[in-house]
């Protein structure tokens, strides 16, 4: 957790990546989000192997090292379409890691592949997948999924990606959203998951918590200030003590709400994103270059560090 320069000074790191949304056709319809299309839809799409080299292109060209590539639970494609692409990025970007697909799209591809989902994770790192996020987390107490993505996967079945996932090598990291229909004992009881299983694995390489965006979505819910995220956060650092990293919000809470993070457990401030379209169709639109973000660290009297997916600072 707490890292130091030559000098004596607290790191805090960060990684350049590029966000990639390879589909947005999804048949889950989670009240909270804002991304979500339909086949029937005019703004659906599918991205193509030339569509997403040109977003990494654009991503290698500033000394970027990771994609996060994610997308809706599209009903029609296939398991050739992940495998050729997956091979295809191995091939051309060797030095980019795909941290990439997250429980809920495994669970969705190993109904779609009717192909137990063991096989579908192996398969996915033998064709060049780097490592999982831990989107779809939401709230990991089945009471709370039934509300607010009665479709998704449950509880068990999120984790039991995950546990699949760091058997087979794969790191990943772990997530929360909160500030919507849960209570605080559900917020624990999410911690508590997360805890029992990496005591278990040890897989988890980060945790991220951010709070409901209310704009846009079919979910209603009277959001929670940045207090109550700085007090989550911190409580967070508390409990998670068995996973190394936590890493700040930015996106979702600002800049600034972002830096007072690092006062408050947070010993990354996440990645230097050239594109988000999630959060962002959900009303939140904050952006940083990586000269802004090294000037946010320093002013908090940290020493900004870029590092990769493992936590390994690069030059």
């Amino acid at each position: 957790m707490d890292a130091y320069d030559q000098r004596g000074n607290e790191i805090v790191t960060y990684i350049i990546e590029r966000n990639i949304n390879y589909t947005n056709v999804c048949n889950v319809y989670c009240k909270f989000c804002a991304f979500y299309r339909t086949e029937r839809d005019s703004d659906h799409y599918v991205l193509g192997h030339e569509q997403i080299d040109q977003k990494i292109d654009e991503l290698v060209s500033i000394g970027g090292i990771q994609i996060l590539m994610q997308g809706g639970h599209h009903p029609k494609l296939g398991i050739d379409y992940y495998l050729d692409l997956l091979s295809h990025l191995r091939e051309k970007y060797p030095q980019v890691n795909v941290h990439a697909f997250s429980p809920p799209e495994f669970n969705h591809f190993a109904e779609v592949f009717r192909m137990p989902l063991r096989e579908v994770i192996v398969r996915f790192k033998e064709a060049g997948l780097g490592s999982i996020p831990g989107g779809g987390g939401e709230i990991l107490v089945d009471r709370v999924r039934n509300r607010i993505a009665p479709l998704k996967c449950n509880t068990e079945q999120w984790l039991k990606v995950m546990e699949i996932a760091h058997a087979e090598g794969l790191r990943s990291s772990a997530t929360m959203m909160f500030g919507h229909v849960e209570a605080i004992a559900d917020r624990i009881e999410h911690l508590e998951r997360l805890r029992e299983l990496q005591d278990r694995t040890g897989g988890f390489t980060a945790f991220i918590c951010w709070t409901f965006q209310p704009e846009n979505v079919v979910l209603k819910a009277t959001p929670v200030g940045s207090a109550e995220y700085l007090r989550t956060q911190a409580l967070a650092r508390i409990y998670l003590d068995n996973i190394e990293n936590l890493q700040s919000s930015w996106v979702t809470q600002g800049p600034r709400i972002g830096q007072i993070a690092l006062r408050f457990g947070a010993n990354d401030y996440g990645s230097v994103m050239m594109e988000e379209n999630v959060v962002s169709s959900a009303g939140t639109t904050f952006r940083l270059t990586r000269e802004e973000m090294e000037r946010l660290i320093s002013d908090a009297g940290y020493e900004p560090r870029a590092r990769n997916n493992h936590y390994q600072l690069v030059n």
